[in-house]
């Protein structure tokens, strides 16, 4: 766990001692020690959320290449591949793009990145979801201590798509949108993986 994730568990731990202390002074009728209470919560918050802003302006995207890790606490993901899918033809003129991910867990029991996902993004700013039901292993497949599988996420995107790259997230409704720094914060850039296509 990073600095960051730490102190942003301090912060939620903080803030939930001092709603008690609110709710406590609250209940007692201590109008002004309310006040002050609502007054550190809220001032804490805005200044912590400034700089999650400021760092997420003030970072470069972090573009990453084939055969480097991303790693995620213990779970790692390493694209090792891309390849387009031979003689599969869509109508409306798709290509399907398989990827060929590497998924390692660094710790000693078997556990899972559980709300990872992947979608591939190109020079226009486009975005592809993973088609549902054509790969194997999932992203988010439990993964024993100290062993690596290999997940097969496939992509359709257009024919004209290029400069693509490979996005890993845990969306936008989770607690690390609010870690300092995280690729998930509030108007981070992305770290991507260039596919070189």
């Amino acid at each position: 766990m990073k600095a960051t994730d730490l102190l942003f568990l301090g912060l939620v731990g903080w803030t939930a001692i001092g709603v008690i202390g609110v709710g406590v002074a609250l209940s007692r009728g201590e109008r002004q020690r309310v006040r002050r209470g609502v007054g550190w919560l809220a001032g804490v918050w805005v200044v912590y959320l400034c700089v999650v802003i400021g760092v997420s302006l003030g970072e470069r995207q972090r573009i990453l290449t084939v055969g480097e890790s991303q790693c995620f606490d213990e779970m790692c993901f390493t694209v090792t591949r891309v390849e387009e899918v031979p003689g599969f033809l869509i109508r409306d003129g798709r290509r399907l793009l398989r990827v060929s991910v590497k998924v390692t867990n660094r710790g000693r029991k078997a556990q899972s990145e559980k709300l990872i996902r992947a979608y591939l993004v190109d020079a226009q700013g486009r975005r592809w979801e993973e088609s549902p039901g054509v790969n194997g292993v999932g992203l988010t497949a439990r993964v024993a201590g100290g062993v690596s599988v290999v997940s097969e996420p496939v992509f359709k995107v257009a024919a004209d798509a290029s400069g693509l790259g490979l996005v890993f997230t845990h969306g936008r409704w989770q607690p690390g949108v609010l870690v300092i720094g995280d690729s998930d914060s509030l108007l981070h850039k992305r770290t991507m993986v260039g596919l070189g296509l």
